[in-house]
């Protein structure tokens, strides 16, 4: 949340320039509040574990969040109980006439198929345009991330020759961001993937700011003024175990993996993983929802206008 202090105060450009929100006293008296709408559009085979883990993290602000849980219209899950998905999600056309604060679009466990090979690419593709009408602020996450950047900057990923698997150490490439206000200089993020964003190909891209970054696993988080977006190609939201859960699928699969590097204590899988990336994870989603608050429009018919 912003700090109000009087904008001719020596503090308020200096906190300004450092990244801290600042509002003064006119901005502030003319702020309406009302509860933030955010979707989720979950690409996710465990629907349910995907729900809880952003739930926690857009929870987590003192501001009044209304959540709506949306799946692609033209794909069914196999994975998720159709009672939970007809209780609790709504396909997309049933929400496109709809307005939100927020959107995030989750990864799916489709990395190795070409981007034009995934069956429900087309509809994504109309919800990706979608967005710039109807959505204030989108967050595409790991291959959400990745087709989004994709879809609107043309920037391609690439196949690994092995899984980037593990917790890896990322560096703060834009500490004045407002996304990443409270950032330690480095930090830990999970990473779980086949395929890459190269950074050269980022940067070639007109308009996009690589905010964390790491020397073992490319570009992490990326930022789309003109769209309103910000890409991770990573995964602050998962829980304690649940790289452990994917080492463990895999090795009951006989599907030849690596131990994930950096996450058990002393690379021992029989010892119980910490949970490094907790408190970033929280800073980000909340700065995200802060940054939304402060600029979105009060009238949600207002976005995109």
């Amino acid at each position: 949340m912003p700090i109000k202090i009087p904008a001719n105060l020596p503090a308020f450009n200096v906190l300004k320039r450092e990244g801290v929100m600042v509002v003064d006293e006119e901005l502030a008296s003319h702020q309406d509040i009302r509860p933030l709408n955010i979707a989720l559009l979950n690409l996710m085979p465990k629907k349910i574990q995907t729900e809880n883990q952003f739930a926690r993290l857009i929870g987590a602000t003192p501001l009044q969040i209304e959540l709506t849980l949306v799946r692609m219209s033209e794909h069914q899950t196999r994975n998720t109980a159709a009672e939970h998905m007809e209780s609790f999600y709504q396909p997309f056309e049933e929400v496109s006439h709809r307005k939100f604060d927020g959107l995030i679009i989750t990864g799916a466990p489709i990395e190795h198929l070409p981007f034009s090979e995934v069956t429900y690419w087309d509809e994504l593709r109309r919800i990706m345009d979608w967005t710039q009408t109807n959505v204030h602020s989108t967050f595409g996450v790991c291959w959400g991330g990745m087709a989004m950047i994709n879809h609107f900057h043309g920037v391609p990923k690439h196949m690994l020759a092995q899984k980037a698997f593990g917790c890896f150490k990322h560096r703060n490439l834009a500490p004045a961001s407002p996304y990443l206000r409270g950032f330690s200089d480095e930090c830990v993020v999970p990473v779980s993937r086949w395929t890459e964003m190269r950074q050269e190909e980022v940067d070639a891209a007109p308009g996009l700011v690589t905010l964390l970054g790491s020397d073992e696993v490319g570009p992490c988080l990326v930022e789309d003024p003109d769209h309103r977006a910000l890409y991770i190609f990573n995964h602050f939201e998962y829980d304690r175990d649940t790289l452990k859960q994917e080492f463990d699928r895999d090795v009951e699969a006989g599907v030849p993996v690596t131990l994930p590097c950096n996450y058990y204590p002393g690379d021992d899988p029989a010892q119980v993983p910490l949970n490094r990336w907790r408190s970033h994870a929280h800073l980000l989603y909340g700065n995200w929802i802060n940054e939304m608050y402060q600029s979105t429009p009060y009238d949600l018919e207002q976005i995109g206008t």
